[in-house]
């Protein structure tokens, strides 16, 4: 199946490790150019490396995203390296360690800056360019835990408000114009060595295992791979009926139906 991304330039966000890796490497798969952000100067060169072992003219920036004036950074560099910009992946995302319900309202606007706010701001600077073009491709990385009570409630509260915001805003753009796409995707349980079901697994394999025996139906953690394949599809010109989906991608983890009805 041609998913037409060949020439097509991306900008992956957290794109040098886990989930964010695995999106960059299979959109360069597909004939993408992709642009990458990370925090981690080390990481940023290595994925970088192994995306021009698949092909040229990839780029990257080491960045914080929550910082003044890094999101203009990041849409400067982009726009100066392809001119312009057809595919926006927001996956950075983080609990930022934060686990107690009642912690300070300034937690709770951490957690809220990056998993919502960043991605937003992001979206607003590129959607013009894309819809001048009569063509684009958002896709958020939500999560499985804002449909149910899983994850810390600040990460959950805040991805949960990622899912309505794409949903929202995929509607108005399907009516503004019908070839810019935004949509979600939701993974489930997926272990990455630094991610956080990776750090689970070290420090207790026992409790890691129960959690997956009580709660994933498939038994096993997910890989960022099965993830991406999802993701890449979400980005290309296959994805032209998918305004404001939320896709589950968790093995049947979700116990209910809420987002069946998102796939139209």
């Amino acid at each position: 199946m041609d998913l037409g991304l060949k020439g097509k330039n991306a900008v992956v966000t957290g794109g040098a490790s886990g989930i964010g890796k695995a999106i960059a490497l299979e959109l360069a798969s597909e004939g993408a150019r992709v642009f990458v952000t990370s925090r981690d100067e080390k990481k940023l060169e290595d994925i970088l490396s192994s995306l021009n072992s698949i092909s040229s003219g990839h780029g990257g920036l080491v960045t914080d995203l929550v910082s003044p004036g890094e999101i203009d950074a990041l849409y400067d560099a982009a726009i100066s390296l392809f001119e312009q910009v057809d595919i926006v992946v927001n996956n950075a995302g983080t609990t930022q360690g934060i686990t107690d319900p009642y912690c300070a309202i300034e937690d709770w606007r951490k957690v809220f800056r990056l998993n919502l706010e960043v991605p937003i701001e992001i979206n607003n600077k590129f959607l013009p360019g894309m819809k001048a073009r009569d063509w684009g491709r958002i896709v958020n990385i939500s999560a499985g835990a804002a449909l149910e009570n899983s994850g810390p409630v600040t990460y959950s509260s805040s991805k949960a408000a990622m899912s309505a915001y794409t949903r929202s805003m995929g509607r108005i753009l399907a009516i503004e114009n019908n070839d810019v796409v935004m949509s979600a995707v939701l993974p489930g349980v997926i272990i990455t060595e630094d991610g956080h079901w990776g750090g689970k697994y070290k420090e207790d394999s026992e409790h890691a295992q129960k959690y997956l025996k009580d709660r994933c139906p498939i038994g096993r953690f997910g890989r960022p791979e099965e993830v991406a394949c999802q993701v890449v599809l979400q980005c290309s010109k296959r994805a032209s009926f998918f305004h404001g989906s939320n896709v589950l991608v968790d093995a049947g983890q979700a116990k209910h139906y809420m987002y069946s009805n998102y796939l139209d």
